[in-house]
């Protein structure tokens, strides 16, 4: 994304931070953004994608990531990204998954096409320990925070292109506000939550 999280960690621990996003838009802003808080020399920015990097073995002590791990799935995160965390490395990624091991019908079969490899925490747990991984901690994310920082901007932009005469720009607002009304009906059996690993 646009760094949020990188200029944080850099911020608080005043240690170089690598940026990693495969959108050069998102970095440029980032860099715009580092420099006017003072951390641009702590800011590392490379614009690849997360599944195709080729860092040295155990040279992280912290991989933060929100929202990376769905694109390339889970299982498939953990097992690419552990290798470049030292030991006792700590890991920090969010994830959406069932809060249920029972979710409604219409849930699972949405996410058949939108997200195959959703799991519920348990499952996800198992897959952690796995790769390699202690599982340290799991923070649910309030809903409310995927509206407020989401879903809400995305609404605002969707209305401002509602009257666009191009069919994939509809179909994609007609998608989205499908994926919305879902969330708002059950939002209490799927969501995101924070995964807090160490390797092991």
């Amino acid at each position: 994304g646009t760094g949020a999280g990188a200029l944080l960690l850099a911020e608080n621990y005043r240690v170089r931070v690598k940026a990693v996003d495969f959108s050069a838009e998102f970095l440029t802003e980032l860099q715009e953004r580092a420099k006017q808080q003072g951390l641009e020399n702590l800011i590392e920015i490379i614009q690849s994608d997360m599944g195709k990097l080729n860092w040295p073995p155990a040279s992280l002590d912290l991989l933060w990531s929100e929202g990376a791990a769905y694109h390339i799935g889970f299982a498939c995160a953990l097992r690419e990204w552990r290798p470049w965390l030292a030991v006792n490395g700590i890991a920090v990624l969010s994830e959406m998954n069932y809060f249920t091991t029972q979710p409604p019908e219409i849930v699972s079969q949405y996410m058949k096409s939108a997200y195959p490899a959703i799991s519920n925490k348990s499952q996800n747990s198992d897959l952690i320990k796995t790769a390699g991984f202690k599982l340290l901690g799991i923070f649910r994310l309030p809903s409310q925070a995927w509206w407020d920082n989401y879903y809400q901007p995305l609404s605002e932009n969707m209305r401002k292109r509602q009257d666009s005469r191009d069919s994939v720009m509809q179909a994609v607002i007609n998608e989205t506000q499908e994926e919305m009304q879902l969330f708002k009906k059950h939002h209490q059996d799927y969501g995101y939550s924070f995964y807090i690993l160490q390797a092991v």
